[in-house]
C-alpha cells in the first residue's frame, strides 16, 4: 500500500454528518454523470440492481448514514469513514466487522480523470452497489476474515484476490462480458479498456489469481473472469489459505507489465 497521501479525508460531526463544500459536491455531480454513460451496457445487473437501492444522490456527495440504512436492511453491512490511506490490519479488521473502508475525501479537479488512491466516489459509486448482493457482500466478509487471521507474507497472496474480484473483476454472462469491479466502474478509461483487444481476459481460477502480479497504477493487462456473482460465494467456502501455500510453492507468474521506472532522486 502507498505510504502517504495529499489527501486529508474529512471528519464527521457528532451527527456523523460531514460537510462538503459545493466544488466538492459539483466534482462528485460530474464524476456520477460521467460515469454512468460510461457504464451502459457494460455493468452487471447485480451491480445496476445495487445500485437502484442505494439510490445515490446525483447533485451532491451522499451522508454514509443514508447508505448504511440501506447496506444494513439488505446485507448487515456498514460503510465506515477512514483516513485517505488504511494499513492492511485496519483494512481486513473492518472487512471481517461488515464495514467497508470509505475515505472521506474527493478528489480535486486537476486529478478529476484519474486518481491512485480511493477517495469517496470510487469506494461508493464503484463498490457499494455490490455490497447489496448477498453473495458478493458475503465473499467480502469471509475474505476479511481471513485475511485479518493471516500472517503478513500471505496477506500480499490475498491482496491479489481482492484485486482481481473485488477491485477489477469481470463477468461472462449471456449478454456478454459485464463489469463488477469497483475499481474498473468507476474509471471511465478502464471501463472502455476492458472492452478493447489489449487486455488478456481469462477465467478465474484462484490458484492462478494468487499468482498473477499486478501494478495499482496502470491499466490491467490482465483480467479474470467469472460465469456468475455466485462464484464469488463459492469461492468464499474454498480452503483458501491451502491455495495460497501453494501459490508461495509454484512462485508468481512473469508479471506482464514493464517494472516500475524508479523516481530520480
Amino acid at each position: 500500500m502507498a505510504k502517504a497521501s495529499k489527501y486529508v479525508s474529512k471528519q464527521p460531526d457528532e451527527n456523523g454528518v460531514i460537510a462538503w463544500t459545493n466544488e466538492e459536491n459539483q466534482i462528485w455531480s460530474e464524476l456520477v454523470a460521467r460515469q454512468l454513460e460510461c457504464i451502459k451496457g457494460k455493468a452487471c445487473d447485480e451491480y445496476l440492481a445495487g445500485l437502484e437501492k442505494i439510490n445515490l444522490p446525483h447533485d451532491r456527495i451522499p451522508q454514509l448514514s443514508e447508505l448504511n440504512a440501506v447496506l444494513e436492511k439488505e446485507t448487515g453491512w456498514q460503510v465506515a469513514p477512514v483516513p485517505a490511506l488504511i494499513d492492511f490490519d485496519e483494512f481486513f479488521r473492518l472487512l471481517a466487522n461488515k464495514q467497508f473502508p470509505v475515505a472521506t475525501f474527493i478528489r480535486s479537479r486537476e486529478e478529476f480523470d484519474y486518481l491512485q488512491e480511493p477517495d469517496i466516489f470510487h469506494e461508493i459509486f464503484g463498490h457499494c452497489a455490490m455490497l447489496t448482493n448477498p453473495a458478493f457482500a458475503e465473499f467480502t466478509h469471509k475474505y476479511g476474515q481471513l485475511g485479518y487471521a493471516a500472517q503478513k507474507k500471505d496477506r500480499v497472496y490475498l491482496a491479489r484476490l481482492y484485486w482481481f474480484t473485488v477491485e477489477f473483476g469481470l463477468m461472462q454472462t449471456e449478454q456478454g462480458l459485464r463489469i463488477y469491479g469497483g475499481g474498473i466502474l468507476s474509471s471511465p478509461g478502464e471501463t472502455q479498456y476492458v472492452y478493447s483487444d489489449k487486455p488478456e481476459i481469462n477465467p478465474l481460477q484462484v490458484q492462478d489469481v494468487l499468482r498473477t502480479p499486478y501494478r495499482i497504477d496502470i491499466m490491467q493487462p490482465v483480467y479474470y473472469t467469472i460465469t456468475s456473482i455466485n462464484d464469488l460465494f463459492e469461492i468464499s467456502k474454498m480452503d483458501i489459505m491451502s491455495l495460497v501455500e501453494k501459490a508461495k510453492e509454484l512462485g508468481l507468474f512473469e508479471p506482464k507489465f514493464p517494472p516500475k521506472e524508479k523516481l530520480a532522486s
